[in-house]
């Protein structure tokens, strides 16, 4: 066997290690947050903030933010650097060495603290971040270059993403358009057995957490095609706004104290919970609720959500709290979505389609606005929907939405925004 194959297997054999270790792991810890949500919940479902005291929801954030803040003043200031950003920096920094331990401790344990305690984020950031390092970690002891490293890296990120989500396609296109890793045959084989890997333990487990429930929508009929133009380019006004909104929080807050920080953070967060308890947490419950049409919930309630839920969101990823904001993200998209949906049927309820299936596209639309990913987005939509039929509304919306961004003040991505800020 010659050395390059030797090398080739090599790679193949720790993607697939990786995969394995960064999915498990990841469905752990989504595991003790759902745990933990059905305990909290006053009817023993899992996200049913709703359910308790005004008072208590309010309360809830702002002392899990101080006291998860008293806790990150204390730690070393190498060691509370987590999530996508932390991820980014490790991937393009020459010589950086793995993804240290202490970080994915501080993650773990700050994701599931902030996430119980109501804030607005969600857990795929935290979940990218404890993937790649723990796929990383199987490099521990082992004589491992700089490329292998990078590799098990983005391995443990795919596999995250597609354990998280089930979807294995959108794991590898989102390391390539989010983490920026460059496309070679020698490495993205690994990559895409780690994700695969990762689909199939989510598939062969007992669901842990939330899962989105997509139904198979189609358009109603071709006229509905400006609409979606429509919706595109509400969606990229909505994500101009929530990326501006992060990075002026972040860079007004940069000396601030973790306990300031998060406090704040968590105040926002439960003021706005008064009037519009589905913000928070990860709010995946009321996103399955906007895809289903299953509590047929009115254009008042929706535009009351996306607008919290973006101001909550970017608030707590502006002051740094250590969670996710994939989540946020496509639960503002299906939000407004759903209300251009019910917008447009009062227009002509004869001819068009369902709010679900406005909020299905427009999930994708932020998604893909907000990350700068638009393939990552559609892929996501095709393998949530299995339905070839949402490709091309998908695109129309996502190009839409992306241009949108563009033309008006071409923003980065949220989390590049976020890296260079930092």
């Amino acid at each position: 066997m010659t050395a390059t194959r030797v090398i080739w297997l090599r790679l193949t054999l720790l993607g697939v290690l990786g995969g394995v270790m960064a999915s498990l792991v990841v469905l752990c810890f989504r595991a003790a947050i759902a745990l933990g949500q059905t305990l909290l919940s006053s009817s023993g479902e899992s996200e049913g903030y709703g359910g308790l005291d005004p008072w208590l929801r309010l309360l809830l954030p702002v002392v899990g933010g101080f006291l998860l803040g008293l806790v990150f003043d204390r730690l070393r200031a190498e060691h509370r650097d987590v999530g996508v950003v932390h991820v980014l920096r490790h991937l393009h920094t020459p010589g950086k060495e793995r993804l240290p331990a202490a970080n994915l401790l501080t993650q773990i344990g700050g994701g599931i603290t902030a996430i119980l305690t109501g804030h607005s984020v969600d857990t795929e950031g935290p979940s990218i971040h404890i993937g790649a390092a723990s796929a990383g970690r199987i490099g521990q002891g082992m004589r491992i270059s700089a490329e292998e490293d990078y590799t098990l890296t983005a391995c443990g990120a795919a596999a995250a993403i597609a354990a998280a989500f089930n979807t294995p396609l959108a794991g590898v296109v989102f390391v390539i358009e989010v983490l920026r890793v460059h496309y070679e045959v020698s490495r993205f084989l690994p990559i895409v057995v780690a994700s695969v890997v990762g689909a199939l333990i989510h598939r062969l487990l007992p669901e842990v957490g939330p899962t989105l429930s997509v139904p198979a929508l189609e358009l109603n009929n071709h006229w509905e095609l400006p609409n979606l133009l429509l919706l595109g380019l509400v969606i990229g006004v909505l994500a101009i706004g929530f990326i501006s909104l992060c990075e002026a929080v972040a860079m007004r807050t940069r000396t601030w104290s973790n306990r300031r920080s998060f406090t704040l953070a968590g105040l926002v967060t439960g003021v706005l919970a008064l009037w519009a308890p589905q913000i928070m947490g990860t709010s995946y419950g009321t996103l399955d609720q906007l895809l289903t049409d299953e509590a047929g919930l009115g254009i008042g309630l929706v535009l009351a959500i996306t607008g919290a839920k973006l101001l909550a969101t970017g608030t707590a990823v502006g002051l740094r709290v250590p969670g996710g904001l994939i989540g946020p993200t496509l639960l503002i998209g299906g939000a407004a979505g759903s209300a251009c949906g019910l917008l447009f049927g009062m227009l002509a309820p004869a001819a068009t389609a369902s709010p679900a299936f406005y909020a299905t596209v427009g999930m994708a639309a932020m998604m893909g606005a907000s990350l700068r990913a638009p393939l990552a987005a559609l892929l996501a939509l095709l393998e949530l929907t299995g339905n070839p039929n949402i490709i091309l509304p998908g695109m129309l919306a996502v190009a839409a939405a992306d241009i949108t961004n563009q033309l008006a003040i071409g923003r980065e991505s949220v989390f590049e925004t976020l890296f260079h800020n930092r």
